[in-house]
């Protein structure tokens, strides 16, 4: 078991910036990816970033170069810094982590809520 747990959600105005936490109940060393992703209101729940076997590094079109996923080692935490936010990047945002064990298992958070207004 995994249990993962989000915070740094909240209300931003366009442009802003807000940086997601995720702590992770175990070592990152057991783990084969850590990711990102959020759910809009009548929306698919889509993947914003994720990292995986923690090098490679991939992100959605929609938030390239305004995204950058990170994690903490030491922290066993998990970063997504949002910058340069937009209307259209509302929506909850939940962590992710796969273990292989030796099947693919995925575990979520509870979710963080993200609003982008004026």
């Amino acid at each position: 078991q995994v249990q993962l747990v989000e915070s740094g959600g909240g209300l931003v105005q366009p442009g802003g910036s807000l940086r997601l936490s995720c702590v992770v109940s175990r070592s990152f060393s057991s783990i084969y990816a850590m990711g990102w992703y959020r759910q809009a209101p009548g929306k698919e729940r889509e993947l914003v970033a994720h990292i995986i076997s923690g090098r490679t590094t991939n992100y959605a079109d929609s938030v390239k170069g305004r995204f950058t996923i990170s994690r903490d080692n030491v922290k066993n935490t998990v970063y997504l810094q949002m910058n340069s936010l937009k209307p259209e990047d509302t929506a909850v945002y939940y962590c992710n982590a796969i273990i292989l064990n030796p099947t693919a298992e995925n575990y979520w958070g509870q979710g963080t809520q993200v609003t982008v207004s004026s």
